[in-house]
Formats: C-alpha cells, sequence, structure tokens
C-alpha cells in the first residue's frame, strides 16, 4: 500500500502545493506540527545537507545533535529513498538560508 493513496494523505499533499509564500508554509507548520516535530523534521533536512556535503557521522553529530541512527536513516533515504531529499536540495543549492 501507498502511504500517498490515502484519502488524508492525498490531501497533505494538495494543501502543501496551495501554498504560495515563506510565511504561509511557517503558519501552516506551526498550526499543523508540534515545535518538535518541526525541530526533528528540520535537522533530519540539516542532516542531509551535511551528508551532501560528505560531512563525517561526527561532525554531523556536533553541528545538527542528530543521533547516529538519525544520520543513518537520513543516509538511507538519501540513498535509496523517493528522491525527495535530492530533489529539494537540489533545489535549494544556491538559495540563500
Amino acid at each position: 500500500m501507498n502511504i500517498f493513496d490515502e484519502n488524508h494523505s492525498k490531501l497533505l499533499v494538495k494543501a502543501i502545493l496551495t501554498l504560495e509564500t515563506e510565511d504561509e508554509v511557517k503558519a501552516f507548520l506551526e498550526d499543523i506540527m508540534t515545535t518538535k516535530e518541526i525541530i526533528d523534521i528540520s535537522q533530519r533536512l540539516g542532516v542531509a545537507k551535511m551528508l551532501r556535503e560528505k560531512e563525517v557521522y561526527n561532525k554531523i553529530s556536533k553541528d545538527t545533535g542528530a543521533s547516529s541512527a538519525t544520520i543513518s536513516r537520513v543516509n538511507r533515504c538519501c540513498l535509496y529513498g523517493a528522491g525527495g531529499y535530492k530533489t529539494v536540495l537540489d533545489r535549494l543549492e544556491g538559495v540563500e538560508e
């Protein structure tokens, strides 16, 4: 079963696609997620960026606070996942943080 075949998952994807500005995205994320969820997902994206930059696990852990298990999970997704991290990181290249 594909998680995105489920009705509410489709709604989430469509909802995200309606957002047009950084402020709209921030407001939506703040409403739909807990602070911890936002921090955790942000951390994973930071880990993915550092893995792409060929940083070692120790430095990634030190800089992001991520556990080795989280770094390994993100690494597996980057290598064998659906390509979401790659797409986002490709598009973020050259964009100021």
